[in-house]
């Protein structure tokens, strides 16, 4: 039986609980693909579920292999994966079922998409979560259109980075609160205004905002109230908004998951081989460094991704 490399938690804990295992390769069955995976970004959800602090993921349901995001080559297919075939490019956000700090991984199809033209394995992987996680918290959750206002709340993160390019391809004035120096970072990418949360009030900036995405929570979701116009919207990653407070000021809020959507990805794809959105990858490991990793996006300011690459890459 065929083996490959995957990092797994056998229990909660520190980066420590990350172990490099063999197992075996799976086999792809209708409607699936084999990937031999070539990058796998990492990002905030992997050490929350390692340090058992994501409530979907509990103590009965390891050991498993963290990642959500990976970009590879396509190995082999099961029937009805039509448009896919072995050899091809492919990027894809995996369900919770299955994780992709791993060297093969099962890819349903309707999670994947051909990687973009433009792109190497590694800017690939680090696209899948952060960036549908982005798109589905302003367009499918806020509604973002042309011409409205939005304010991103970290900006120059995995998720930010790509909200903000987001929400200028769409058409959108775009505010977002980052470090002082990340501000250049910010906008760069298209920031209109970038405001630096640590001397700055954002509620001095922005007013009269359509939508404000969170992606810090805490004090700064509580503000953010204030600076919302009546019909607005508020949406979080993190913490459930008041719906009281909604109510009382006229406004939608919601917290959301993001899912997996193959057709979104290649919408994505589009978008970044038409040069209008830019992939940043702060740094890399392989994938025998997993634990460094998830220490180094713990503890660093991080600007854009992070991304294991596997032996296949090397």
């Amino acid at each position: 039986m065929a083996t490959m490399k995957a990092v797994r938690i056998h229990s909660f804990g520190d980066p420590s609980v990350l172990v490099l295992e063999k197992l075996p390769v799976g086999q792809p069955g209708e409607g699936e693909i084999l990937l031999k995976v070539e990058a796998a970004g990492v990002n905030p959800v992997d050490y929350k579920i390692r340090a058992g602090k994501y409530p979907a993921v509990k103590q009965d349901q390891l050991p498993i292999v963290l990642g959500r995001d990976v970009a590879g080559t396509v190995d082999s297919v099961g029937a009805g994966t039509d448009g896919v075939k072995p050899g091809d490019s492919i990027y894809a956000m995996l369900g919770q079922d299955r994780g992709g700090y791993t060297e093969y991984v099962i890819v349903k199809t309707a999670e994947a998409a051909h990687m973009p033209a433009k792109l190497n394995f590694v800017s690939a992987g680090a696209v899948p979560l952060a960036a549908l996680t982005a798109w589905q918290g302003l367009f499918d959750h806020g509604g973002l259109r042309e011409g409205q206002r939005v304010l991103i709340h970290g900006g120059s993160g995995g998720v930010g980075h790509f909200a903000i390019q987001f929400a200028k391809a769409r058409g959108a004035r775009v505010y977002t609160t980052v470090s002082a120096d990340s501000r250049g970072f910010v906008r760069e990418l298209g920031a209109d205004e970038a405001i630096d949360y640590k001397t700055q009030r954002f509620e001095d900036v922005a007013r009269d905002i359509d939508l404000v995405y969170d992606l810090v929570a805490g004090e700064t979701q509580q503000r953010s109230w204030s600076v919302l116009k009546r019909g607005g919207t508020l949406v979080s990653t993190l913490t459930e908004p008041s719906q009281e407070q909604a109510a009382a000021r006229g406004v939608r809020a919601m917290r959301y998951t993001a899912q997996p959507s193959g057709a979104q990805l290649k919408e994505i794809a589009r978008l970044i081989d038409a040069g209008k959105v830019r992939v940043i990858v702060d740094r890399t490991f392989p994938l025998s460094e997993a634990a460094e990793a998830q220490r180094y996006i713990e503890s660093a300011h991080v600007r854009g991704k992070v991304v294991l690459t596997t032996a296949h890459a090397a």
